[in-house]
């Protein structure tokens, strides 16, 4: 597979907040990450940007509010987006398939957080921390990883950039949010229900994650991998612009509610010391270094989930090759794993030039 030959380097200037200023929809407000994305949005901007809500046709008139403000939500057509600046997308890969040519056309960005765009060719895999640059070449629609590949490349950036990554082996422990608000309310749901019975009455159904873990996420491949298993390594040889590095995962949901982990093996192309890589990692943006074992500090789901930053601890040579680290990764896969990214793509295109807003904003309910 081919990848285009953009520096990594990213552009640094001045980010005022001017996303404010964009008119931005919202496709899949009523989700688990179009919800996160308004909870972000009303936090981090002084002033809403024009926001119009949308979602299918059951969610349609439903009422959210926003920073203090009411909005209706409307049902998702490709009819929903004129005047519309960005469209963020948080949907079923059908869904984006039929909105996102309908919302390019009427002259959106759309940065879309599906799997339905990310490998093609024309399109940018963006994480703007490590391939910021990319967002120049955009054709109307960006994407944004899988929640499990972002931490990774977060992580993995500053460390290749200066001793090249020859090897990943990366397990990774994901929360029920993940797969939507459906599977957190089943695990609360069986939790409750199976608190004071016998482990051992019954046997794990198609579903069972509360007491489990499933070593499964998305449909298997002829590989004997998983779907999710492919996607962190194509996609982060993508984001890194680096094919050549081997990446093998197994991923497993976890009875967790927000927060994927990781414990990740990395061989080198020679040592790598663990002060140097604390050093790199601890001046990455948006990586917190939380690595003091005799303390019993390092990073758990629990405390993570909530918070906008990738943290990384147990940071330890990999006692199986000489060229080897081990790093223990966990982020909260709702923020930086999709909706907070998006945001952070659409500051990037602003800062670049790459987006204008084509009205005044103004908060619409």
């Amino acid at each position: 597979m081919g990848f285009r030959p953009v520096s990594v380097t990213n552009l640094r200037v001045n980010r005022e907040p001017l996303v404010q200023d964009l008119t931005i929809a919202v496709v899949g407000a009523t989700g688990a990450v179009g919800a996160e994305f308004l909870r972000i949005v009303e936090t981090r901007y002084p002033t809403l940007p024009k926001l119009k809500l949308l979602a299918s046709s059951r969610s349609a008139g439903k009422c959210i509010s926003v920073g203090g403000n009411d909005f209706s939500v409307e049902e998702a057509t490709e009819k929903s987006f004129d005047g519309v600046d960005v469209a963020f997308i948080s949907a079923s890969s059908e869904v984006s398939h039929r909105l996102a040519p309908a919302a390019v056309a009427a002259g959106a960005v759309v940065i879309d957080d599906g799997s339905a765009f990310r490998m093609e060719e024309t399109v940018p895999l963006v994480v703007p921390e490590v391939n910021g640059a990319d967002v120049d070449w955009h054709q109307g629609i960006i994407s944004i990883p899988n929640c499990s590949t972002t931490p990774l490349v977060m992580a993995a950036h500053p460390l290749h950039q200066v001793n090249p990554i020859k090897r990943i082996v990366a397990d990774t422990y994901q929360s029920v949010s993940g797969a939507g608000g459906g599977a957190m309310a089943d695990l609360r749901e069986q939790s409750e229900r199976l608190l004071n019975a016998d482990s051992n009455t019954s046997k794990s159904g198609d579903s069972q994650i509360a007491y489990n873990v499933v070593p499964q996420i998305d449909r298997f491949l002829e590989t004997g991998y998983t779907f999710e298993e492919q996607k962190m390594r194509q996609e982060s040889q993508k984001i890194l612009h680096a094919p050549e590095i081997q990446i093998s995962a197994t991923c497993v949901r976890v009875p967790v509610y927000i927060s994927h982990s990781a414990s990740v093996h990395i061989e080198f192309t020679r040592p790598m010391p663990v002060a140097e890589t604390r050093e790199l990692l601890a001046a990455m943006p948006g990586i917190t270094v939380l690595d003091d074992t005799e303390s019993g500090e390092y990073p758990m789901p629990w405390d993570v989930a909530g918070e906008d930053d990738v943290f990384v601890g147990r940071i330890r040579q990999d006692m199986s090759h000489p060229n080897g680290l081990v790093l223990w990764i966990v982020s909260d896969n709702l923020r930086k794993g999709a909706a907070l990214n998006s945001l952070q793509i659409a500051e990037e295109l602003v800062a670049r030039g790459r987006l204008k807003p084509k009205h005044t904003s103004g908060v619409t309910g």
